[in-house]
C-alpha cells in the first residue's frame, strides 16, 4: 500500500531518527517500579529485543532518578523518561536518557505561582545541555485547566489541540525544534480527530500515536488499530505505542502488536472497516507505569 507520509522534520532519539520519512518506531513503557532496578532493566531489555525503538520509564521522585542512573548503565535501549508531575526532575534525569516527555497539564502541580513558560524553559535547557529530544505529551485525562475552562465540557478535543499548539509555538520560540507531539485519548475516534486537526496545522512536527489506557487484548489492540489505520493510512504518525494491560512478563506483546499493525497497514491489510461504536461500553484500563 503506497502511503504518502507527512513531511515531518527529523528528530534524533538516541540511535534512531523519527520523522522525515524514517520507519515508524514502535515504543513502550516499563510497568515495573523504577526503583526495582533489576526488574526495570530486564523489561527494558525485553522491549529492546522485541524491536522497541524507544523505552519509556516513569520518574516521580529523587530516588527514581537515582535508580535511572543505574538503569542507564545496564541497558542499551534508547531511553525516554516520563516526568509525571515534577518538572524539576528534568535536571536529574536528562544526563541518562535520550528523550524527555512532559505533560503540559501536569506543569501546574509544582510551584503553582511560577509561569508554565519558565518551567518549560527549564526542561528545554536541560534537554539542550544533555542532548535529549522532547515529547510534548497531551493527554485527555490531564488537560491544561485554563484550556478546558475556555470550551464547552462536551468538547474535549479543542482544549488538547490548543494546549499542544501553544507549547509548540513556545518551544519553537526558544529555538528548540528537536521534539515530537502526542495527543492521546482512550476513545480511538478522538485520537483520530485530534491528530488529524493537529497535522493540518503543524504538518512539520512528528507525531507519536497512541490510544491511552486501551485495555486488555484483543479489545485494546482493536481500539488501537482503529486509530492507527485511519491516521497512518493518511500519512500521519512517526512513532506509536500500543498501551495494553498485561502481566509484566507479557508486556513485550505491546511491541509485537504495534509492529503487526504498522506492517498490516503498509501491506494493505486494513481490518477496522467499521467505526468504533461510541454508544457501547469503552473499557479504560491503565497499562501501568
Amino acid at each position: 500500500m503506497a502511503i504518502q507520509r507527512n513531511q515531518t522534520r527529523p528528530v534524533a532519539i538516541g540511535d534512531i531518527i523519527v520523522g522525515d520519512g524514517n520507519p515508524i518506531a514502535v515504543q513502550s513503557m516499563t510497568a515495573t517500579k523504577t526503583q526495582n532496578i533489576d526488574a526495570t532493566v530486564a523489561q527494558a531489555e525485553a522491549y529492546r529485543q522485541a524491536g522497541a525503538g524507544v523505552v519509556r520509564i516513569a520518574v516521580d521522585s529523587d530516588k527514581d532518578a537515582e535508580a535511572l542512573a543505574e538503569i542507564r548503565k545496564q541497558t542499551t535501549a534508547n531511553l525516554a523518561v516520563d516526568l509525571q508531575e515534577n518538572f524539576r526532575l528534568a535536571e536529574k534525569v536528562a544526563p541518562y536518557v535520550d528523550k524527555i516527555r512532559y505533560n503540559p497539564g501536569h506543569l501546574y502541580h509544582h510551584q503553582r505561582d511560577k509561569p508554565w513558560q519558565d518551567k518549560v524553559r527549564f526542561i528545554i535547557d536541560q534537554a539542550v545541555q544533555h542532548d535529549c529530544a522532547i515529547r510534548i505529551g497531551v493527554n485527555c485525562g490531564s488537560v491544561d485547566p485554563d484550556k478546558k475552562a475556555k470550551f464547552d465540557p462536551s468538547d474535549s478535543i479543542t482544549p488538547m489541540l490548543e494546549s499542544a499548539l501553544e507549547h509548540c509555538d513556545f518551544v519553537d520560540s526558544l529555538g528548540f525544534h528537536r521534539y515530537v507531539v502526542s495527543l492521546k485519548d482512550s476513545d480511538p475516534q478522538k485520537v483520530v480527530q485530534s491528530n488529524r486537526r493537529f497535522a493540518e496545522i503543524r504538518s512539520d512536527i512528528p507525531l507519536h500515536l497512541g490510544v491511552t489506557e486501551a485495555g486488555m487484548p484483543p479489545d485494546g489492540i482493536i481500539k488501537t488499530r482503529i486509530a492507527f489505520e485511519q491516521l497512518i493510512g493518511r500519512g500521519i504518525g512517526d512513532t506509536v505505542r500500543v498501551s495494553l494491560t498485561l502481566p509484566n512478563d507479557r508486556k513485550p506483546e505491546e511491541i509485537a502488536a504495534g509492529r503487526d499493525i504498522v506492517d498490516d497497514i503498509y501491506s494493505g491489510r486494513v481490518r477496522s472497516v467499521v467505526k468504533f461504536n461510541e454508544h457501547s461500553l469503552n473499557i479504560i484500563s491503565c497499562p501501568s507505569c
